[in-house]
């Protein structure tokens, strides 16, 4: 006989190109709120959305992760996305977690009002919401998502939904892509080690003539 999940887990992917403050307020507020016993970070092998010849070398996206999550004993590094070939996308890794936590866990993932929106165009989004719950955080400016009308498309949605309300602090790692290439600062917007990694290792800087400013660069992804 099944019994209750022993263990409540979190999981954030993303591209984290680069991690930043927002990812991990959110993860923390999820934390505390829904009473989880960790949270997994798992950064993307190979985005479905993103265009891999304009990422980051996922060993400085591990790289940044690590670095932003040392010092809270209640986050941790999934690879579950880094091992296994082919595109990234979320019901196959919420089978594969699944396959490693066994029944004994119950598994919130971790996505944006932004996210929730579009959850009816993903790759089986029934499969994910049978896989999980869904913590959903606030996105400014995106509005709050009504389950109700996303319940014709996706029936049951509404009872697999925790919404988890987070201080509404906008960064985006797009923009902290470009301050970077513009010279700007970045300070309070990724944890100090990670920004002294950026630095350290010239990411999304400008080309020098025609050689990439990322270090280590020889092969996207």
């Amino acid at each position: 006989m099944g019994g209750a999940p022993t263990v409540r887990v979190g999981v954030l992917g993303g591209t984290f190109d680069p991690i930043h403050i927002g990812h991990l307020i959110a993860a923390e507020e999820v934390r505390c709120e829904l009473a989880l016993d960790t949270v997994l970070f798992a950064p993307a092998g190979q985005p479905p959305h993103k265009d891999p010849t304009t990422l980051a070398p996922v060993f400085h996206r591990v790289r940044m992760v690590e670095l932003a999550i040392a010092s809270n004993a209640f986050f941790a590094l999934s690879r579950v996305d880094l091992e296994r070939p082919g595109r990234s996308y979320t019901v196959e890794t919420l089978r594969l977690l699944r396959g490693q936590l066994g029944t004994g866990a119950e598994i919130f993932f971790i996505i944006g009002m932004d996210s929730l929106a579009e959850l009816a165009s993903w790759r089986d989004p029934l499969g994910v919401i049978s896989l999980c719950r869904l913590a959903v955080v606030n996105r400014p400016p995106y509005p709050q998502v009504d389950l109700s009308t996303m319940e014709r498309a996706l029936p049951g949605i509404s009872k697999r939904v925790d919404m988890v309300r987070i201080p509404g602090i906008y960064v985006a790692s797009s923009d902290i892509q470009a301050r970077v290439a513009r010279g700007l600062t970045i300070r309070y917007q990724v944890p100090e080690p990670v920004e002294r990694y950026i630095l350290d290792h010239g990411l999304y800087r400008p080309p020098l003539d025609g050689v990439s400013g990322q270090v280590g660069d020889g092969a996207s992804g």
